[in-house]
């Protein structure tokens, strides 16, 4: 099964990226690139597969160096994401990772990170996102994919989704954060975490709901309702 497991996703990709209908909201990427400015995408663990069908190519998302990982790398690879390698569940290995993102970043690409990744909390953003954004001065891109049709997996941590074929997936797309001076890595991630928050209240409060009884509060000023 392992031998066939990257054809298989490539062909289920390339299944949704023909059936199934984008519909973009707050899309400000194409002033982005006119400016020639790169980004870096801030989204959620379980909706990967819908960011990866939604992907642009030579987008640089991170995958471990396990055995599993290698898998999952040459499925990436398939779709056109180019997989960094670099973590190893290591302090090492993250400050690896991170290098190859920076550098990716710095070739004019865009990242994408699934910021509550890889073990969760769901919801709860990890600081790397921030730490890179800081490195390179590119802005992070929250974005959350929403298919109106989907099946999740409520018994897995992320509560992963898998979108139906001919299903329409909602993009919805924060505003740019650059990092500001004088913030620290913290009080940036906990803006991020807010708006993606935020996104997910909006479009999909239905695991919004659920993201709200595990997320840590961040120290960012309370949202207005």
């Amino acid at each position: 099964m392992n031998k066939w497991l990257p054809q298989l996703v490539f062909w289920m990709v390339k299944l949704l990226k023909v059936t199934c209908r984008i519909r973009a909201i707050n899309d400000q990427r194409p002033a982005l690139r006119a400016a020639g400015q790169p980004y870096i995408y801030a989204t959620l663990h379980a909706q990967q597969l819908a960011v990866v069908v939604y992907g642009e190519p030579g987008t640089g998302a991170i995958v471990s160096r396990s055995k599993d990982g290698d898998l999952i790398a040459r499925s990436l690879e398939k779709t056109g994401v180019v997989p960094i390698r670099g973590s190893s569940g290591t302090r090492k290995g993250g400050a690896t990772a991170l290098r190859a993102m920076v550098n990716h970043v710095a070739s004019g690409k865009p990242v994408c990170v699934m910021v509550d990744g890889p073990k969760g909390p769901r919801g709860t953003v990890n600081p790397g996102v921030a730490m890179l954004s800081q490195k390179t001065g590119a802005p992070v891109i929250p974005l959350l994919m929403v298919p109106n049709r989907r099946k999740v997996f409520a018994s897995t941590w992320d509560r992963t989704q898998i979108p139906f074929p001919f299903s329409t997936i909602v993009g919805a797309f924060g505003d740019p954060m650059f990092p500001v001076e004088g913030e620290s890595v913290k009080q940036f991630t906990a803006r991020i975490q807010d708006k993606l928050a935020e996104l997910e209240c909006e479009h999909d409060p239905d695991e919004a709901a659920v993201t709200e009884q595990s997320v840590e509060p961040t120290s960012a000023p309370a949202r207005a309702a």
